[in-house]
């Protein structure tokens, strides 16, 4: 049985012995610059240890390991040129570094380097592992595209919010604990229950993700007040609008458009947020969701 230690170092050594071409430069330059930029490396991590729930050979899940975490890095290069974000992981992100056009064709890029990792994946296996591939990569569009229509609606409702990032965060992390339990040799049951928890799984890291877009520590790698900057539509944000007064709620809808400063503007949100009635509901709204996702 590999300690999580071994396998992230195995994760890490597979990734760094994947080649890629020299030339262009501007279209692979970008592709090792985002793989060596850290990150927890959640989701091949959670591929190799629900494989080995199942197994304790390891080699052949690496390489959808490995295929994962490159099709979680394209999503970001093209979610930064989205979001306008210039910061990943505490460094300039790629389309900052680069330009909108150089992180579009790189993500591409990254996208067919994913599917070439995932077909060395056992033969007997791998029409299983491309159909839930196939299935996971296409709900994370659907999450993303749910999110981009969210911050011109007016109204978002809590159940159309998880709908969404269950789609947008929790279906990667079930895609790839599922992929893993497969080559384990997880039956269809075993399967589904991993994939359920991942999904849990899923929702907690994006709610507390919510809260530290506002209240986190910039030392994590994350600007604070960016989604506040691009209106996003996140637990705080409709929660707070669902109690808020009418003057207020203009203000949490409009001020993202404002010509204040950017400082201000997210001083503005967070002084709605930080108000002694908001921050009991939502922490209260907070954890009835939480125990509600994992029933």
């Amino acid at each position: 049985m590999q300690t999580n230690e071994q396998l992230l170092s195995a994760i890490e050594n597979y990734l760094a012995q994947t080649e890629f071409p020299a030339e262009p430069e501007l279209l692979y330059a970008p592709i090792g610059y985002s793989l060596a930029g850290g990150g927890k490396r959640l989701r091949p991590m959670l591929l190799m240890l629900s494989n080995g729930i199942f197994t304790d050979k390891i080699q052949h899940a690496l390489p959808a390991a490995a295929a994962v975490e490159v099709f979680h890095n394209f999503t970001l290069l093209h979610d930064d040129i989205m979001d306008n974000a210039a910061v990943r992981r505490g460094k300039p992100s790629v389309y900052a570094k680069w330009g909108q056009n150089v992180a579009i064709l790189s993500g591409d890029a990254m996208l067919i380097c994913a599917y070439r990792l995932l077909g060395e994946v056992p033969a007997q296996l791998l029409p299983q592992i491309l159909s839930t591939f196939n299935t996971m990569a296409l709900e994370v569009c659907e999450g993303q595209q749910y999110d981009m229509d969210f911050e011109r609606k007016p109204k978002v409702s809590v159940v159309e919010y998880m709908h969404m990032i269950e789609l947008k965060t929790s279906v990667l992390l079930a895609g790839a604990t599922t992929i893993g339990a497969l080559l384990g040799g997880a039956s269809e049951e075993d399967c589904r229950k991993l994939r359920r928890f991942a999904i849990e799984l899923g929702l907690a890291f994006q709610l507390q993700d919510d809260l530290l877009d506002s209240y986190g520590d910039e030392r994590l790698g994350k600007a604070i007040g960016g989604d506040i900057l691009e209106g996003k539509q996140t637990y705080l944000m409709i929660t707070a609008i669902s109690r808020a007064d009418e003057p207020t709620r203009e203000v949490l809808r409009s001020t993202h458009r404002s010509q204040m400063p950017d400082a201000e503007k997210i001083a503005t949100i967070k002084a709605v947020f930080q108000f002694p009635c908001f921050v009991v509901f939502i922490v209260c709204c907070f954890f009835s969701v939480e125990g509600k996702t994992t029933k």
